[in-house]
């Protein structure tokens, strides 16, 4: 086992530079092609591999990968940055940010350009949390290595803030507040009848009711309808009494000059007005 997998296998080593020691260390250690004690960095066009195959191709890195790109410019030296992938693009945001030494405030070191991953083509991308910061030397030092036009990338996936976590899971707790509730109401008792309630329902309920229906209706055909006039009743026909029982056959046998005599007595008393 050689000195550099000893020294990147030892338990609880991190790789955390600070931006100073990126560029006045070891980019520009790398583009003057000083060689370095350890090869942390490795070299790789990111541009012909998608963000998420990133991390899998660095030497180094947990949640921070970082790479020397040698930058591919569409009309050479001087171009334009060509950083459009297979599947998308990275989409500077912003104007690049000066970098200042710690131990000599005035004094500019480098440059930092920060990036967003983009799937499908511009200006129609849909943005991702995939982030890159491209650090680069000044002119002035970077024309004096042996190397052209070389940054150092870093590349790292933008961590969700716990504001936003928290109202992730507010919403969704919400929307399962939302869905037991439409569950209860769909099958509540009152809404719904049961299977047992449903299966004691027999044919005969059904006769019964059919039947009381029908009676209802012949009740409401065969009720009372008085005729229609201007407001005033029909006057009553009162049948008169008649007393002649000449042409019953019950009486006929019974008929004797002196019942007749009675009954004949009686018709005139009815039929005589009587003076009050």
């Amino acid at each position: 086992m050689d000195e550099t997998s000893y020294e990147l296998e030892l338990p609880g080593f991190r790789f955390h530079p600070t931006e100073e020691e990126l560029l006045d260390f070891y980019l520009k250690n790398t583009v003057i092609s000083k060689k370095l004690r350890y090869d942390i960095i490795g070299f790789i066009n990111i541009y012909r591999h998608e963000p998420s195959e990133l991390p899998g191709l660095a030497k180094i890195g947990e949640r921070e990968w970082y790479f020397f790109v040698q930058m591919n410019r569409k009309h050479g030296l001087g171009g334009r940055p060509n950083r459009t992938t297979e599947r998308g693009y990275w989409k500077a945001t912003g104007s690049d940010r000066k970098i200042f030494g710690l131990s000599e405030p005035k004094r500019v070191i480098g440059f930092k350009k920060t990036l967003v991953f983009y799937n499908g083509r511009a200006p129609r991308g849909s943005r991702t949390d995939w982030i890159m910061n491209e650090y680069r030397l000044p002119d002035k030092i970077s024309s004096q290595g042996s190397l052209k036009d070389v940054v150092l990338c870093k590349i790292y996936r933008k961590a969700t803030s716990f504001k936003v976590l928290e109202q992730r899971a507010a919403m969704e707790e919400e929307m399962m507040k939302k869905t037991t509730t439409h569950q209860e109401l769909y099958h509540s008792p009152l809404l719904s009848p049961s299977i047992d309630a449903v299966n004691s329902i027999s044919v005969d309920d059904f006769e019964i009711e059919d039947c009381h229906v029908s009676m209802m209706k012949e009740k409401s055909s065969s009720s009372l309808q008085l005729p229609a006039s201007n407001g005033a009743l029909p006057e009553l026909e009162v049948p008169k009494f008649s007393m002649d029982c000449s042409q019953d056959s019950i009486w006929t046998p019974l008929r004797t000059p002196w019942l007749e005599n009675i009954l004949n007595n009686v018709v005139m008393f009815s039929n005589s007005p009587v003076a009050l």
